[in-house]
């Protein structure tokens, strides 16, 4: 207090550094060194985890759409010092303006609804390639918003769009962009019979996306989730609506392991 009384200090710096006292000590783990638990306050509104990255292969992602711009900037700008990737999903392009103004580095992706900071740095290249198809153009902002994730993160994706079972020669005629894939990720909604379709021609791992696009009947994308998860076709793993950043996580944990497991039996 005596700094701010002599000018040397602001007092809402100084109300700053009361905060992550008090934070400090409620939760010395959070700047504990080297503690698997560690996380970074930011104000008193989030608590970033810049470990999970080493954790789990894949940094902490920003959901957008329930945050404000003010919230995501500066939870983007504390989490540039702390990872290579700097994402947040879900976010329109009245409120990408917003974060672009407080953060010039920021790229929007404005097909994915992605805000990224790019890296510094090259990202580590994985192994394996990722094909992403879609049943129509409506399902576009899902899938690309895991095309988006999945390349930020250091994996080779293949767009294969519009190629749903109303017009079924369109995915028959692209046959080869499914057998040249490691892993698959179908994004369909109406009926979402697509991924069906693609798991009855490919002998990879196929992650089912359902979307939200539809007439009535398809209860916004409950319909088509459904039906992928009643699929009687193998090898189909389902996520949640519209969830598009899960697909490509699991997708990229699938191909990670892949690459540890072929890495293993090569050094046996």
């Amino acid at each position: 207090m005596e700094s701010v009384a002599k000018g040397e200090v602001s007092p809402a710096i100084a109300a700053q550094q009361v905060h992550n006292s008090v934070e400090k000590q409620s939760h010395p783990e959070a700047t504990t060194p080297n503690n698997r638990n560690a996380y970074k306050p930011v104000g008193t509104f989030a608590k970033i985890d810049h470990d999970r990255a080493e954790r789990t292969g894949f940094p902490e992602v920003i959901w957008g759409q329930d945050k404000s711009a003010a919230q995501i900037a500066e939870i983007m700008r504390v989490m540039e010092l702390q990872q290579q990737v700097v994402m947040a999903t879900r976010i329109g392009q009245v409120k990408a303006d917003a974060i672009k103004a407080a953060l010039p580095q920021v790229t929007y992706f404005e097909m994915a609804r992605i805000c990224a900071i790019l890296p510094a740095a090259a990202v580590k290249t994985h192994p394996g390639r990722l094909s992403i198809l879609t049943a129509g153009t409506a399902d576009l902002p899902v899938a690309d918003d895991s095309a988006g994730t999945a390349e930020l993160c250091g994996f080779t994706v293949t767009r294969l769009w519009d190629v749903g079972v109303a017009g079924i020669q369109r995915l028959l005629s692209n046959q080869h962009v499914i057998k040249e894939s490691d892993v698959l990720i179908v994004a369909a909604g109406m009926e979402g019979a697509l991924p069906s379709v693609v798991a009855g021609l490919a002998d990879c791992p196929i992650i089912a996306v359902p979307t939200s696009i539809g007439y009535g009947a398809s209860f916004q994308g409950l319909a088509p989730l459904l039906t992928m998860l009643n699929s009687c076709a193998t090898g189909i793993g389902v996520v949640n609506i519209d969830n598009g950043l899960g697909a490509a996580i699991l997708a990229g944990q699938i191909l990670r392991v892949a690459t540890k497991v072929s890495s293993s039996n090569s050094a046996c």
